[in-house]
């Protein structure tokens, strides 16, 4: 663990910052997130901020800024071209229902979607799709985008800020060290990945 700080922390400060704008802001308006969840960079962000070669407010402002301009541009482009837009999404949303989880979401919600849907990475990317598509008034798209993006660029910050910060203190007090931690990490994600090839069989069934 204390290598991955190291690594990342020897970036340059302005790179790692570019890096939580842009991914952010490439989510909604390319559908990168369907590759590279945008959380990711700002997850990063959090964990340099912790070595001190970044002040937090810095990642949460970049972080923000990304997420509510590529949801503007997914919106736009959702107002623009309509069910065209989502009738062209990749076959992998298609294939999981997700197009119409999105509209379920949007319309039982409304611009409260917005907010929920930036939650959940496949959500983020096809909600501000939908809400354009569907007509959703900007004002209403507006303040929902910002304030979603407050919340989550704050939220992700803080938890690779805190993250760094509890791996350090079950290092120094607990004798945790980073393989054991790496095991359990490996274990969560191979129950992770067993559930949902659990639930997709029972689906396809």
């Amino acid at each position: 663990m204390d290598r991955v700080v190291a690594v990342l922390a020897g970036l340059p400060p302005v790179l790692v910052l570019a890096l939580v704008l842009v991914l952010p802001a490439l989510e909604s308006s390319t559908l990168l997130g369907l590759v590279v969840p945008g959380e990711t960079a700002i997850l990063i962000g959090g964990l340099v901020a912790h070595t001190g070669e970044l002040p937090l407010w810095a990642v949460v402002v970049a972080g923000t800024v990304g997420a509510c301009l590529g949801d503007q541009v997914g919106y736009a482009l959702g107002r623009r071209y309509g069910p065209r837009a989502l009738a062209h999404a990749p076959g992998l949303l298609r294939r999981h229902a997700d197009v119409e989880r999105a509209r379920r979401l949007v319309a039982r919600r409304g611009a409260w979607a917005v907010v929920v849907g930036r939650w959940v990475a496949v959500l983020r990317v096809l909600v501000p799709l939908v809400a354009g598509a569907g007509g959703m008034p900007w004002p209403s798209f507006l303040w929902a985008n910002l304030a979603g993006g407050l919340v989550w660029a704050t939220a992700v910050a803080l938890l690779g800020y805190l993250g760094t910060a509890s791996y350090h203190y079950l290092e120094r007090e607990l004798g945790i060290g980073e393989w054991a931690l790496l095991a359990v990490i490996a274990g969560g994600v191979a129950l992770h990945v067993w559930r949902r090839r659990v639930r997709r069989g029972r689906a396809d069934r």
